[in-house]
């Protein structure tokens, strides 16, 4: 989410209205002088193996695309568990995440122009073609706008930049007379009946054929949207209108960052996440740099680099200053509340912040940039992969990965800042990671729990749009591109717009109007690239110097405790303030500073939501601690070779994966299948794991008649036609009220989707062989001594040309992951009362940040945290895998009738009179993002 280039000038000042063509010639030159400061200092890598890095970039990016345009096109998505493609209406509903498609071959658009930074020209030029053939944006859906914009407009966008640029270059591309700029024309105007607002926010979705409100429409009832839903339109609008010459697009776009910029909380020059679009108001109080804000910041900067409007880049550098005075904290970067900044808003960040040092490389502040890059890169080394959430402590918080790009983005462009072939090591270890852990026959799969290595049957478009182009680019050299990468500007979507647009149509005016809201501290406005002597004082070990403390920050110390207290929030002699972990509601004294919280003064106040977060947080510990964590069914025969990883529940009874050796072995189907009886086909299942169906008679007794005819192990998967671990919570198979420490063999339990790919492979390839473990294994140990391609072992993929498994079945997917109260399934006979394992919000999207709001504060303190993975609150480091032995440990003397609604009460009555600040919290703590 950063731009290709650089700032103005670098190391001399460039006057305040210098003309944009100096700025856009001197746009790379900041990253490129930065760069010459570090070859000296550390041993580089060698061009051979860049190039061999690189072009295994370009096997994995045909992998993907391949199986896409084989199995999928022209669907939205490629499916790559199932080999299909993903259209809207034929597969479950996946909430808000589905807003993104519109039956408009979303994954195609989204790579047009990878495929030209890729080197892939004739590719391009055939994609070109099908999608002016195919590609119709006239259909009756409701999309996001936000997605929209910077998926399907900037994909077009971006595909005619490169498209003229290939044409005036004579080869390729000659018949090409702006038909996808004709196409992105007729898309924005769909979109424009959005922003039809008094406030001029646009809202959060449309249809694509009736546009808002009309019947048909089946939208126009919304009244939030997130900010960065709102004010990331700018780019690819803007771009919009100066290549057409219609300046309708950049208006619209420009009126919405105007009033956002309007409604900003004066006192901290901060945004919230959640505003309405009708009335300005913050419907959500909290601010950070993550999911819901994140690219409204990214886009006031690349506006400025883009437009040349400097009040761009004065708001922008507003914003800065408040995030960096209130929101980071090295190596961390916590939300806090808008109104009350020196407040942490929440003990976790989110994924998508990750983007966040890259945009500082751009703005020149690399020190924090490293800092925060680094601490995010011992996480992906700790779990593979960056979860969606991780606490402060380095927990994970939400355990799906969906394959995001913004790690790779912010070490593309540290790497140009620095030129520390570190970067290029860190991005070696990412290509490992997707090779070795998310590569699956038919493309790349998004992880479903990185805990335990278990997929996902979804392959995101923008894993194709942004992921191989920063990939790519971070190993290549300026010759193996073919047009000049510093000509252009990158969208949040790594799309490219050509720097020349700035001199283009300039018929929008540029009032400074950000002088009208605010008096700005002129010292914050530098007009310069910071001089690189400055930024690397004469040392070329100085990079390493800042990440060295860092080292070891996941596993070995914490950061700083999980809840900052001010220094100025302590009176001399005052007595520290009450923490969750000390309450006692026998203590008298407790109970009246309870009531005391918040009527004093202001530091009364802090220490009274402080307080309530703790208990918040205090609580989903303890839930946790009721639960089993998921486990893993690995398949590892050919021609999966462990690559396919399904999320299964455990059983209360039988063997403990977590404690024991897994469980290895081919399968086989009981008889009877639902395993209620004295099983007919022994000699099928003997030294073999069994497949059994839900329901008819409980698990215990299933798991004892397949253990009496010699099974060593255990599948039941669920009656449900299409049911799918995506769209319901997993749960303990619980016993049958009876002893059962006579069952030995470990147990597990799959949904019918994730069911289906198991029997499938075994009519496809009759023996099929799997792993039952507490996480995926590493393939390498799984495939000691076999004989199978080298690249599965090594995660060093040539060409694969391996059989796909059958793609025609009738499994559905599904990926919303909805939360469930922690109840025991005691009799298998498909009831919905389970246990509720794992619940995870779908993966983070600015656009699903508009729905929190939604959701009554009564729902929210009923079940807080909804079952997430938190920090601990006396800020010691607790090692993960230990935390996991607990709760399995714990499981027996749970309770899991009783509710934590019953036990807050008491304390709820007590805090009635909080109602403006509880009310913000709860709507954080309650993120269905």
């Amino acid at each position: 989410m950063s731009e290709a280039g650089g700032g103005r000038g670098c190391g001399s000042s460039v006057p305040q209205r210098a003309p944009w063509s100096l700025v856009a010639a001197t746009a790379a030159f900041c990253l490129v002088s930065a760069t010459s400061v570090w070859t000296a200092g550390a041993a580089p890598m060698s061009r051979e193996e860049r190039q061999k890095l690189g072009n295994q970039v370009l096997e994995m990016f045909d992998h993907a695309y391949g199986n896409y345009m084989e199995h999928a096109y022209p669907a939205d998505e490629l499916m790559p568990l199932t080999c299909r493609g993903r259209v809207r209406g034929q597969e479950p509903s996946r909430g808000d995440v589905d807003d993104a498609l519109g039956k408009f071959s979303l994954t195609l658009i989204d790579s047009l122009d990878t495929l030209v930074v890729l080197n892939k020209t004739k590719e391009f030029e055939d994609a070109v073609r099908k999608v002016l053939r195919d590609v119709n944006l006239d259909n009756d859906v409701v999309v996001s706008v936000f997605e929209t914009n910077i998926r399907v407009l900037g994909g077009l966008l971006g595909g005619h930049s490169l498209a003229i640029m290939l044409k005036e270059k004579g080869e390729y591309m000659q018949w090409y007379n702006d038909e996808l700029l004709q196409m992105a024309k007729q898309l924005g105007y769909k979109l424009l009946p959005a922003f039809n607002t008094t406030s001029g926010l646009p809202y959060p979705r449309i249809n694509l054929k009736f546009g808002i409100r009309k019947p048909e429409a089946r939208t126009g009832t919304e009244t939030d949207t997130c900010t960065a839903c709102a004010g990331t339109l700018i780019l690819e609008f803007a771009a919009l209108s100066r290549f057409t010459g219609a300046t309708i697009f950049e208006e619209y776009a420009r009126k919405a960052l105007d009033f956002l910029w309007e409604k900003r909380q004066r006192s901290s020059n901060l945004v919230g996440v959640t505003i309405n679009i009708h009335t300005g108001d913050w419907v959500r109080k909290d601010s950070g740099v993550g999911a819901g804000i994140d690219s409204y910041y990214e886009y006031l900067l690349k506006a400025y680099v883009l437009l040349g409007d400097d009040s761009f880049l004065e708001r922008f550098n507003t914003h800065y200053d408040a995030i960096m005075r209130y929101i980071s904290q090295p190596p961390l970067l916590l939300d806090v509340h808008i109104h009350k900044p020196m407040l942490n808003a929440r003990t976790w960040m989110d994924a998508l912040l990750a983007f966040f040092p890259g945009l500082q490389v751009l703005k020149g502040d690399i020190r924090p940039a490293i800092e925060t890059h680094e601490m995010l890169y011992q996480v992906i080394k700790k779990h593979n992969f960056l979860p969606e959430a991780f606490t402060t402590d380095f927990r994970v918080h939400w355990a799906q990965h969906p394959l995001r790009p913004e790690f790779a983005e912010s070490t593309y462009f540290l790497y140009k800042a620095t030129g520390d072939p570190y970067y290029l090591e860190v991005g070696k270890t990412l290509i490992e990671n997707l090779n070795k852990y998310a590569r699956v026959p038919c493309g790349f799969a998004a992880m479903k729990d990185v805990r335990t290595g278990s997929h996902e049957d979804r392959m995101d478009s923008f894993f194709l749009a942004e992921m191989f182009k920063y990939l790519y680019l971070l190993f290549a050299d300026k010759e193996d591109i073919i047009f000049d990468i510093e000509d252009y500007i990158f969208t949040t979507e790594a799309h490219l717009l050509p720097l020349w647009l700035s001199t283009t149509n300039q018929s929008i005016s540029k009032k400074n109007t950000t002088s009208e809201y605010t008096e700005l501290d002129d010292s914050n406005f530098d007009w310069t690239c910071p001089n690189t002597q400055i930024l690397f004082p004469n040392d070329p070990l100085y990079a390493q110097s800042i990440r060295e403390p860092l080292k070891n920050v996941v596993d070995k110390s914490c950061p700083r405790g999980i809840i900052r207290v001010r220094e100025e929030s302590f009176r001399s002699g005052a007595k520290p303030p009450l923490r969750a972990r000390d309450f006692m509601a026998t203590n008298p004294e407790h109970l009246e500073i309870l009531k005391k919280m918040g009527a004093a003064s202001s530091i009364d106040a802090e220490d009274g939501l402080r307080f309530m977060q703790e208990m918040i947080e205090l609580s989903s510990q303890q839930q946790k601690e009721q639960q089993l964590p998921p486990r893993a069914v690995q398949i590892v025969s050919h021609p999966f070779f462990g690559r396919v990883v399904l999320t299964a529940g455990p059983a209360q009874f039988g063997l403990d994966l977590s404690k024991h050796k897994e469980t290895r072995g081919f399968v086989a189907s009981s008889k009877p299948y639902n395993g209620c009886s004295e099983l007919t086909n022994p000699e099928a299942v003997m030294g073999k794991i069994a497949l059994i169906q839900r329901g008819q008679c409980m698990f215990a007794e299933k798991a004892r008649n397949i253990q009496n005819a010699g099974a060593i192990g255990g599948i039941v998967i669920d009656d449900n036609e299409g049911s799918s671990s995506d769209t319901a919570p997993l749960f303990q198979m619980a016993g049958d009220g009876k002893d059962t420490d006579d069952i030995k063999i470990p147990m597990l339990f799959l949904f019918s989707k994730e069911g289906r790919i198991i029997l499938d492979a075994i009519r496809e390839y009759e023996e099929v062989e799997v792993l039952l473990s507490d996480k995926a294994k590493d393939r390498a140990a799984i495939l000691k001594g076999k004989m199978i391609p080298s690249y599965i072992i090594n995660s060093n993929p040539e060409m694969e040309n391996e059989e796909q498994p059958s793609s025609e079945n009738d499994s559905q997917s599904a990926e919303q992951i909805t939360s469930s109260s922690q109840e025991v399934d005691l009799v298998d006979q498909g009831s919905p009362e389970e246990s509720s394992l794992n619940s995870q919000p779908e993966s983070l999207s600015p656009a699903d940040t508009d729905n929190a709001a939604s959701v009554s504060p009564s729902e929210q303190i009923s079940n807080p945290m909804e079952n997430h993975e938190t920090t601990s609150l006396d800020g010691e480091c607790t090692d993960l895998d230990n935390q996991l032995q607990e709760q399995s440990e714990t499981e027996e003397d749970s309770n899991p009738n009783v509710s934590w609604g019953k036990k807050v009460q008491p304390i709820d009555s007590i805090l009635a009179d909080w109602n403006e600040d509880i009310e913000a919290f709860e709507m954080m703590e309650k993120d269905e993002l």
